[in-house]
């Protein structure tokens, strides 16, 4: 078995190591050398998430701010009836995953909708990936974007936090690789024609060509599990916040660009 992960690995590297060569550096890196997967998107695709006119996930942001000011559930109650109008949530999402007292654990930002539903407006909670959840989402990041991530620094999530790390490089699956092996050890390198990104969460919920809609953070992680050839963790699972509350820290002080193309 174990020769039969390394052959796999070797093939890995025989599609990532030939096209070496033919990477360049992004030009947009901060001084830590950190780059948003932005600037290496073709220069079509840089324009249609520059231009709100152009930019598809604009749909769902314009979806969520109807559904905040909708009312719903048995208290009868809009997100717009506790928090006003929706420019007040600037700021909001440079800080999730955050620790949620009542649980003793981390939320993210769908999460904390959700949670909102349940305790406030005594609403059914809505699925991940659910168009209205992405939608509500998208319409709270978006009034944070070009503002610097700035992780919640409440000491009750450092072991949280230390966990997502260690999943971030633990290998996983039958092709025996981690998430720090690709986005840090090979990233900026070539992967069948496409840059290998840094694995920064700069634009989430964001619209992705190949999906041809919008996404979450935890769908992007579940697919590079698939990826490996690994069982994908379940949405909302404590592995996945966890590595939510890692990647936020490792991108912190970089600008959120919701809602962000991806190819």
């Amino acid at each position: 078995m174990r020769c039969w992960l390394q052959a796999l690995w070797a093939l890995a590297l025989t599609v990532i190591l030939p096209s070496l060569a033919n990477a360049q550096p992004s030009a947009s890196a901060d001084a830590q050398g950190r780059r948003s997967g932005f600037a290496d998107m073709a220069p079509a695709t840089q324009a249609m998430q520059r231009d709100d006119r152009q930019n598809p996930a604009m749909l769902w942001v314009a979806d969520g701010e109807a559904l905040w000011a909708s009312k719903v559930g048995g208290a009868d109650k809009s997100c717009a009836d506790c928090h006003g109008a929706i420019n007040t949530q600037r700021g909001v999402a440079t800080q999730y995953p955050r620790f949620d007292a009542p649980s003793e654990k981390p939320v993210t930002l769908s999460e904390r909708i959700n949670l909102c539903r349940q305790r406030h407006q005594q609403a059914p909670t809505l699925p991940a990936q659910d168009k209205r959840l992405l939608a509500l989402e998208a319409v709270v990041a978006h009034q944070s974007r070009g503002m610097s991530i700035r992780p919640d620094h409440d000491p009750r999530l450092q072991p949280f936090r230390q966990h997502g790390e260690t999943l971030f490089r633990q290998r996983f699956g039958q092709l025996d690789l981690s998430c720090a092996q690709c986005h840090e050890q090979q990233a900026g390198r070539l992967l069948g024609g496409t840059v290998i990104p840094q694995a920064h969460p700069t634009g989430y919920p964001l619209y992705r060509l190949e999906w041809q809609g919008m996404g979450t953070l935890q769908r992007r992680l579940r697919n590079c599990m698939s990826g490996v050839r690994a069982a994908p963790f379940a949405f909302g699972s404590p592995e996945l916040v966890a590595l939510e509350l890692y990647l936020a820290q490792r991108a912190a002080g970089m600008p959120l660009e919701v809602p962000a193309v991806r190819p």
